[in-house]
């Protein structure tokens, strides 16, 4: 009776799944729920036992991180999108530059603004994929005010802000905003100047995220002179992602993780095909991500030894993760 009445009043009924699950808010169902509901439609999250005029399917990851749902929705019509369903789909220009629909995930998004102020990234690093996603130029494509409109927290997506030309103008506004912002996907040292980090030594920022993903790569000169001038001086307010699992030597990993700390950075590591990482890729893990361990136990040889073979307190291959 519901979907008869809302056809009778000459509006759509819409249904949203987030395949992903809720755990972080999916920005473009967002866009797709504000602009359907500036055309006078009804949406809300997909119920099984329902039936829609249209329903947006969602999936940001693959398989390795997140199953496609197992049943069937019940529409005349269902799209699919997101990079894990391919990279090939993209929104209208109408709904991409929207303001977001932030009433989706009330509990993730409260005060707080999400969205992209860039797209794209030069690197094309080869576990990445958004050079082919977004291409290989990083190019501005949004005002701050496009997705923000006074909240405390800004969270940040874009992949290689600073290798935008415009960089510095989008800085201002995050600057101007006073909002504390997060870039969650993380800066590029190797593009950070004595100009950009001024204006993000006067940004409202609580941590840092860089990446040192290569270990045939010199990053030690950037981030010592990153040091030398960044104001807030505190370890756990710059943290830097080590990749592992791609290529890398246990030697190497550990390399960046000592020089890490040495410097004053806070090492964070991230396994590529983590359920296809050795034991010992995801035992560092464990040691470097658990600050408490990191900090009591200097050496990842101690942690090893004092471990064993099952881990810190008896830990089995599913606790390890």
């Amino acid at each position: 009776m519901r979907y008869l009445k809302i056809k009778d009043e000459g509006g759509m009924y819409i249904g949203l799944i987030d395949v992903d699950g809720h755990h972080f808010p999916n920005l473009a169902l967002m866009k797709i729920s504000a602009w359907h509901k500036s055309k006078g439609d009804h949406v809300e999250w997909c119920v099984p036992i329902m039936h829609y005029d249209r329903v947006y399917q969602s999936r940001v990851f693959d398989d390795t991180y997140s199953k496609d749902i197992d049943w069937i929705p019940q529409a005349d019509e269902i799209i699919k999108g997101g990079t894990g369903y391919g990279l090939d789909n993209q929104l209208l220009d109408e709904i991409e530059h929207i303001y977001p629909d932030y009433s989706l995930y009330p509990e993730l998004t409260a005060d707080t603004a999400y969205g992209f102020l860039t797209r794209g990234c030069p690197r094309h690093c080869n576990f990445c994929i958004v050079g082919d996603k977004e291409g290989l130029k990083s190019r501005k494509v949004a005002n701050l005010t496009e997705f923000w409109n006074g909240q405390k927290n800004i969270k940040l997506l874009d992949p290689n802000l600073l290798a935008c030309q415009k960089h510095m103008e989008l800085l201002q506004q995050l600057v101007d905003s006073r909002a504390y912002v997060d870039f969650t996907q993380g800066l590029d040292i190797r593009l950070t100047t004595p100009e950009n980090i001024d204006l993000l030594n006067q940004i409202c920022i609580k941590r840092l995220h860089f990446a040192w993903d290569n270990p045939a790569e010199d990053l030690v000169p950037y981030f010592e002179k990153f040091t030398a001038l960044y104001k807030r001086k505190n370890p756990s307010g710059k943290m830097v992602y080590v990749l592992t699992n791609f290529g890398s030597a246990m030697e190497e990993n550990l390399y960046r993780v000592y020089t890490l700390r040495d410097l004053g950075y806070d090492p964070y590591i991230m396994i590529y095909d983590k359920p296809k990482a050795p034991r010992e890729v995801r035992k560092l893990q464990r040691w470097v991500n658990n600050k408490r361990i990191f900090g009591s136990c200097p050496k990842f040889e101690d942690y090893k030894s004092s471990a064993g073979d099952r881990g810190t307190g008896g830990l089995n291959d599913a606790e390890l993760g």
